[in-house]
């Protein structure tokens, strides 16, 4: 997502080829559709993609690359009720640059990206890749997100720039109070659209819009690529629709028999050891700020950041406070290609600025340099209130205390655990996902997990999971780093990638690749 306007210039050089495929004839009726013929059966009106942008950033994007066209699809916000309210579903389309096999959907992750934005990344970084040529990339912002209607909507650019208005409390110093949370759910559901807006953006829901595209694309079965949470929405459009997968690639997989307070633990497990990777690299450095002993690089950080507390220092047109500081960190900490932006940061607040950590979660949320900013921390909230666990305050407690055991790093230097409240605590419709979930699934064809050995968010067991839930084929590759099919920078992915999704051609027991 990161690199989206970087690689955007390459894809407006790289003119697509054959046309895309037109629909085909609507499936049989059976269960899963009855009553949704209105559905189903609509051809989506390709349009230029202008009115389709949130921010300049995407604006800038889509007018550069080339052939690329939006529409959008009717969904039933309920699907109990699919004669009352309705969704509008953004969907966008980079045609292949050959004889199109079809579409390949992708989600980017989040929950909360933008699969628009989703799809144009993929089709630059694939550019060279057989899969461009063959498919036409394909992504649509779910429920909640970006150009799709309902929209969430909690705070404004301004509330977002100043971190005025919190959505959780794991890995801040948040003090929540019952008043917060209940006032929380109230300025969302206002700004959103009403209470059943935030009821219907879980990813059961998503999943099925994602059935309909499917249809409306003119295909009998879904070619998929789903990146982080984008694991979770195919694996459980695996387990809704099994019969209707032809091949599914789950990047960077999450446990799907995890529970919330093990799964979000093991998450921040991951980026501690982010950390001491990184900090092992800037101790062989001259001038290191965390010091030239790896092993004092955590409480070094501290000492940098706590005082962060009480006395935040000036970045750009605001002030880089500690929950700030520790965003940015953890954003930079997704890829190593962030590593040198973060360690300027550090050696910034050292001498009183905080420009660079800032900048880092402003890029990680595609913030633009006007000051506008996509929705993607606000549905994803939202989509999490109604796919996982509900905490009580002591689990919430629990949860923030065992955050700062697995990531020290983070860890303010106060006791913060009165104030641990769940952000969805007041919610309006209790989760609908479900844990374990998409377990002991009948008719899936063999689909393939890529898992990063060293991935600072959804660990390697979790891909090993996953993996054995669905039957899949594991594909481990050896790095650090979180999603790489994508990217297309590796040759050893993108061959076993172009196998797979072109040829259904899975790889061997064992197989590996090295970045």
């Amino acid at each position: 997502m990161l690199a989206v306007l970087a690689l955007a210039g390459t894809l407006a050089a790289c003119a697509p080829g054959g046309e895309p495929q037109p629909p085909g004839e609507p499936s049989p009726t059976d269960s899963s559709t009855a009553g949704l013929e209105e559905f189903y059966g609509q051809e989506l009106a390709w349009e230029a993609c202008d009115d389709y942008a949130t921010t300049t950033i995407e604006q800038e994007v889509y007018e550069v690359v080339e052939g690329s066209e939006c529409a959008r699809m009717a969904v039933p916000l309920d699907y109990e009720n699919p004669e009352g309210e309705e969704a509008s579903v953004a969907v966008l389309r980079v045609p292949a640059r050959g004889e199109s096999q079809g579409p390949l959907v992708i989600n980017p992750g989040g929950p909360g990206g933008s699969g628009l934005m989703g799809a144009v990344s993929a089709a630059a970084g694939m550019a060279e890749s057989p899969v461009t040529e063959k498919f036409d990339m394909v992504g649509f912002d779910p429920r909640g997100v970006g150009a799709t209607t309902p929209t969430i909507d909690c705070y404004s650019d301004a509330e977002a720039d100043t971190g005025a208005v919190a959505l959780g409390s794991q890995g801040t110093t948040v003090q929540f109070t019952e008043e917060d949370t209940r006032a929380l759910m109230e300025r969302c559901a206002e700004g959103s659209g009403g209470m059943e807006a935030l009821t219907h953006v879980g990813t059961r829901d998503t999943a099925r819009d994602m059935d309909v595209l499917r249809e409306v694309l003119g295909q009998e079965k879904l070619t998929y690529l789903g990146q982080s949470y984008g694991t979770r929405l195919g694996a459980v459009y695996a387990e809704q629709f099994p019969e209707r997968v032809r091949a599914m690639i789950l990047d960077s997989a999450g446990d799907p028999t995890e529970g919330t307070l093990e799964r979000r633990t093991n998450a921040y497990a991951g980026f501690q050891e982010a950390f001491d990777s990184l900090a092992e690299a800037c101790a062989a450095e001259p001038d290191c700020p965390l010091g030239d002993d790896p092993a004092q690089a955590t409480e070094r950080f501290q000492e940098i950041m706590q005082p962060l507390r009480e006395n935040p220092v000036p970045a750009q047109d605001v002030e880089l406070t500690f929950d700030a500081a520790v965003g940015g960190m953890i954003a930079g900490l997704y890829s190593p290609q962030n590593w040198e932006d973060i360690i300027t940061g550090i050696r910034e607040v050292e001498q009183g600025r905080g420009d660079t950590l800032l900048q880092l979660g402003y890029a990680f949320s595609l913030r633009d340099p006007e000051g506008g900013w996509t929705n993607q921390n606000e549905a994803n909230h939202a989509i999490n209130c109604m796919d996982e666990e509900r905490l009580s305050t002591e689990e919430g407690a629990q949860l923030r205390q065992q955050t700062y055991e697995q990531a020290p790093f983070m860890d303010p230097g106060v006791d913060v655990s009165d104030g641990a409240r769940e952000g969805c605590e007041h919610w309006p419709a209790e989760p609908t996902l479900g844990f374990p979930h998409a377990q002991d699934i009948e008719g899936l064809p063999e689909t393939l997990v890529v898992a990063l050995t060293q991935d600072p968010t959804t660990p390697y067991a979790g891909s090993e999971a996953m993996a054995a839930s669905l039957g899949s084929s594991l594909l481990t590759v050896e790095g650090q780093g979180h999603t790489i099919v994508a990217t297309g920078l590796n040759d050893c992915v993108n061959q076993v990638a172009a196998d797979y999704l072109i040829d259904l051609k899975t790889p061997e027991e064992g197989a590996s690749c090295t970045l």
